[in-house]
């Protein structure tokens, strides 16, 4: 239902408010808020252990001595009063608390009602959906931008397509299909992003329901059942790519990346056409060398999924997984990088003749945490500070914020580039 008391944006507090600064990653967003050194940004950090918080606080204090005098906020996710303070004392709630399915329903029903916008950096596709059911129609009505997937999942994908139908647009066509090729990466795992894996994982195998929307391509669209494309699911196995000039083997973030491209192109009225084709691989080199990759990437995967699945399985591999909290050094994180090549074909005009263009996207560092971490920070200061579309709701990157967060995450040093080809 609607809030008719949403106090207006510009009387709020705070431009932002971090929640789960104390987390692995919510950490490594709050030293990079703290590192751009900003005495105009009025932020604060937000948790439940006071105590932790100041330890937090403290520490970002070595980076910008302002930050001793940081504001520090007590919310709970099982305490909707709390939120629901936090979520009317800013104009922006960047949340680090996962897993999502099981800790963030309440906050985004608050920032929703509230009129605040919303950015995470969850890829769990059941919670995303369920946030689309729940708070979507209310954000609508109060102008809360509620943004999911602003880390490594899903912004490459979903920025990336946009910039290849921008660059059709300018010859007046139209984009009818895009393939993402992961070509490099380096990066490791966070106890936070293996608690939510395993959740999925458990929530799946007790429930068919769960189980069928994970594996429908179409999961986040406005309705299911309705304007559904020719897309029919994610690579599994491994194949030879003649387009690319690869083998290709499964991409993991193809579950969740797939599904926000697709949703963009419904939300925007079938900007990309209904008969958009969109999908996402690991591309090797077509040699011995990356036809091994290839092998090992897919026994990965259906690695993966055997251990979810097995509860015996899983709890000899759980004793051995980063605990929550736990991640991947500083030096490891500046060791990763990150490199991304999406081919993009225009719909055929009237004499049948396509278009091609590329766009390339790059990260210097750990993809999962040290860009995760600048791009989740990015886009909520995106939300806090740029003129953005006023439209409201459960949206995507590319919707709420587009070539705008494009063009921050080009400043900072990642590469957001486009061609003709």
């Amino acid at each position: 239902m609607r809030n008719d008391s949403v106090l207006p944006r510009d009387g709020r507090k705070y431009s932002l408010v971090l929640l789960g600064a104390s987390g692995f990653t919510g950490k490594l967003v709050a030293e990079y808020l703290a590192g751009l050194r900003r005495s105009d940004l009025r932020w604060a950090i937000a948790g439940r252990s006071r105590s932790k918080l100041e330890s937090i606080r403290a520490e970002l204090a070595r980076i910008d001595p302002r930050c001793a005098e940081l504001p520090i906020l007590i919310a709970d996710s099982a305490d909707e009063a709390s939120l629901r303070e936090l979520a009317r004392s800013t104009r922006v709630v960047c949340t680090t608390v996962g897993p999502y399915a099981k800790y963030g329903h309440t906050l985004v029903k608050v920032c929703a009602e509230e009129g605040t916008d919303y950015c995470d950096l969850t890829g769990e596709t059941n919670f995303v959906r369920s946030s689309i059911d729940s708070a979507h129609q209310v954000a609508e009505q109060t102008g809360a931008r509620i943004v999911h997937c602003c880390g490594f999942d899903s912004l490459p994908s979903d920025l990336g397509v946009q910039l290849l139908a921008e660059q059709l647009a300018k010859s007046g066509r139209r984009l009818g299909r895009a393939k993402l090729y992961v070509v490099a990466m380096r990066g490791g795992a966070s106890g936070g992003t293996v608690a939510s894996g395993l959740n999925m994982f458990a929530e799946a195998k007790r429930n068919p329901e769960l189980r069928r929307l994970l594996g429908d391509p179409y999961a986040l669209y406005p309705d299911r059942n309705q304007d559904r494309g020719p897309d029919r699911g994610d690579q599994m196995g491994i194949q030879v790519d003649a387009e690319g000039g690869y083998y290709t083997a499964p991409f993991v973030m193809a579950a969740i990346n797939t599904r926000i491209v697709r949703r963009t192109n419904a939300l925007s009225g079938f900007a990309y056409g209904k008969d958009f084709r969109y999908s996402e691989v690991v591309a090797c080199p077509k040699t011995l060398a990356g036809l091994t990759r290839a092998v090992a990437t897919t026994a990965a995967m259906v690695g993966m999924f055997t251990v979810g699945t097995n509860d015996f399985l899983l709890s000899l591999v759980q004793k051995k997984l980063p605990a929550p909290g736990e991640g991947p050094s500083e030096a490891s994180r500046n060791r990763g990088f990150f490199e991304i090549r999406i081919l993009g074909t225009s719909a055929p005009d009237e004499r049948g003749q396509v278009a091609r263009v590329e766009s390339i996207v790059k990260g210097i560092h750990d993809p999962g945490y040290g860009e995760t971490s600048r791009m989740l920070g990015e886009a909520a200061l995106c939300l806090a500070e740029d003129a953005l579309p006023s439209r409201g709701g459960v949206l995507t990157p590319a919707l709420a914020m587009g070539s705008v967060l494009t063009a921050r995450l080009r400043k900072i040093g990642m590469t957001w580039d486009v061609r003709d080809i």
